[in-house]
């Protein structure tokens, strides 16, 4: 669907739901990270791409307090939160990914109050594209609009992460919300999680005859389960037993003599820290020599130590991994936090179709749901469309 046709289904559904016109409509996209997983709540490096799907968000500012949440993909029902009385954990289900922006924005001391929203998203949910961020960022992008707000991208970045960590629950880095921001269309975007440093890397697939295809396992993940802040919380106590800030400062010439200092069950998540740290810098080497096809072994070798050192990975995306190198793909890997979600695959445009057809007989054949496939094209981040 084109901006101008989102942007038009958004604003009917609006005023079906809310009986009027909103002041306007937005769009923030979901992101597949091409490299660079786990590395941006350790201060590190990543190197994500915004995708065409998106949360598309019409709003209208209210000044009554009222905030009222409606989502083309729900149950049909408007919530009705009062803006005072935004509290974390008070918050049910989807809602309270953009009722903690709206809290998160309070909490800055930013003069803002209620609004009617509709949301429209086409991001698979719990698919490890960042379906909440895009939603969390088209709230915060609609808010800096109607409000008058005057936030940098990266400060809308950083709001956004702050209400998925304090208010949904769920300790995050900054990539997800950095990607679907800051993005442009025809680059993946090499961030710098520390500084919120970026450049934009160019990233021409078609031109060099590749495809990037997104295999969606159907496993869903909740990353507020407590599997994601346990990792987390692990290389934070594996970077203060060695006096760093945080793991990105180990260097990794420094890794062998390092790891033989930590106790075992922090090795296997430092070796991936700091090893899929060169892997992004590696890749952006590659990318910027015009040798994107280049990364297919990087992402194999990232899935590895996904699977093997930090252990987030499950039979599903083992298997489409296995399944699409098997069958061509120059190389592929998990997407996202893990613990199911998706796996995306570098493969020459003329075998795609084969490819994606090899994963999905091979899911039938070990007894998994069919895997959704689509293509990851270089995307926008975060803009009003309407």
């Amino acid at each position: 669907m084109t901006p101008a046709a989102a942007s038009a289904a958004v604003r009917a559904g609006f005023r079906r739901v809310h009986g009027s016109d909103p002041e306007g409509v937005w769009a923030a996209p979901g992101r597949v990270n091409l490299i660079g997983e786990h590395t941006d709540y350790n201060d590190g490096f990543a190197l994500p791409m915004a995708l065409p799907q998106a949360a598309v968000l019409a709003a209208r500012r209210r000044e009554d307090g009222l905030l009222r949440l409606h989502s083309a993909q729900g149950d049909g029902r408007t919530t009705e939160l009062r803006v005072a009385g935004l509290a974390p954990g008070g918050t049910p289900g989807w809602t309270r990914y953009p009722a903690g922006v709206v809290w998160a924005l309070r909490e800055r001391g930013l003069p803002v109050g209620g609004a009617d929203l509709h949301l429209d998203s086409s991001v698979p949910t719990g698919a490890g594209l960042s379906s909440s961020a895009a939603l969390e960022c088209a709230v915060a992008v609609a808010y800096n609009d109607v409000y008058g707000l005057g936030l940098s991208r990266p400060e809308l970045a950083r709001v956004a992460q702050y209400a998925e960590n304090a208010y949904a629950g769920v300790p995050c880095g900054v990539m997800d919300q950095m990607a679907s921001v800051c993005c442009t269309g025809g680059h993946a975007l090499h961030l710098d999680s520390r500084s919120l440093e970026v450049r934009q890397v160019p990233l021409d697939l078609t031109g060099h005859g590749l495809r990037l295809l997104v295999l969606d396992t159907r496993v869903k993940h909740d990353l507020a389960d407590g599997a994601y802040a346990a990792l987390r919380a692990g290389c934070e106590r594996a970077a203060g037993l060695l006096g760093l800030p945080a793991l990105r400062d180990l260097a990794g010439a420094e890794l062998p003599a390092t790891l033989v200092r930590l106790p075992a069950d922090l090795v296997p998540l430092v070796r991936h820290v700091v090893t899929e740290n060169a892997r992004v810098e590696r890749a952006v080497e590659r990318l910027a020599a015009g040798e994107p096809e280049a990364l297919g072994p990087l992402l194999t070798e990232g899935h590895a130590s996904l699977r093997d050192d930090y252990r987030v990975s499950c039979p599903e995306t083992d298997l489409a991994v296995e399944a699409a190198v098997a069958a061509g793909a120059l190389g592929a890997r998990m997407t996202g936090g893990g613990f199911g979600g998706s796996v995306i695959a570098l493969v020459p445009a003329g075998d795609a179709a084969s490819v994606a057809r090899a994963v999905t007989d091979a899911f039938a054949a070990a007894g998994f749901a069919a895997p959704a496939v689509l293509e990851a094209v270089p995307s926008p981040g975060a803009r009003r469309i309407g």
